[in-house]
């Protein structure tokens, strides 16, 4: 996987001073989150410029080898968790970190830059969140569940043990049950402010999370 991931770029002022990195579920794209930032509420917060990456696309091996685009394969899914190729995981944090390196040099340091997901997409913020060697200024993490605790509980950084977490899940949610966004939440709760939410609906977002997530940058950022 090439680390120049093509990406949808918003900007909620000129000359922005913050950054978000948002990565899309499997088989979706960079596209599929661009509708939900005039509904975060960040009008009266300083300037944002929004990264949409896309994925690469790869055969997925729980949806019987058909290609799409992934941040890593799922090798098994069940009901308390998922057999992954770490190895891609890897590739895509390498993809990510260089988004990252690529707003550093754009003048907006890792301290200002938040990393959000949904679903195999906040499975990459964690993964790359809590292994990131520099502070960042905080994690969104929807609808979704740890890949690998292995690679985290190997390779977490002190940087990043109590950067901020916004974390929410669908209490109705049938394809990354709610149980697993609770055991993601515990395991790197640690000594980090955390902001959890559940909410009635299935594996999706809704109005009330996207006004919270607002509201929460906005506290981030010191509005």
């Amino acid at each position: 996987m090439s680390n120049a991931l093509e990406v949808i770029e918003l900007e909620t002022k000129p000359q922005p001073e913050w950054a978000v990195i948002w990565m899309h579920g499997l088989g979706a794209d960079g596209s599929d989150f661009v509708p939900v930032v005039p509904e975060l509420g960040l009008a009266d917060a300083p300037g944002v410029r929004f990264i949409f990456p896309h994925a690469e696309t790869m055969p997925v091996t729980c949806n019987n080898g058909y290609v799409m685009r992934a941040w890593y394969d799922i090798l098994e899914l069940s009901a308390i968790g998922r057999r992954v190729d770490e190895a891609g995981i890897r590739k895509s944090r390498e993809a990510i970190r260089a988004l990252i390196a690529k707003e550093n040099a754009r003048g907006i340091p890792s301290e200002r830059i938040f990393l959000a997901g949904f679903s195999q997409g906040g499975a990459m913020v964690y993964s790359v969140g809590l292994t990131h060697p520099d502070k960042l200024a905080g994690l969104i993490a929807l609808s979704t569940y740890i890949p690998s605790a292995s690679l985290i509980e190997a390779e977490a950084t002190p940087a990043n043990a109590a950067t901020p977490l916004f974390a929410a899940h669908g209490a109705q949610d049938p394809i990354v049950p709610h149980a697993l966004g609770e055991a993601a939440r515990d395991k790197v709760q640690g000594g980090r402010a955390v902001s959890w939410h559940s909410y009635r609906m299935p594996h999706s977002v809704c109005l009330e999370e996207i006004e919270a997530i607002g509201q929460w940058l906005k506290q981030q950022m010191g509005v």
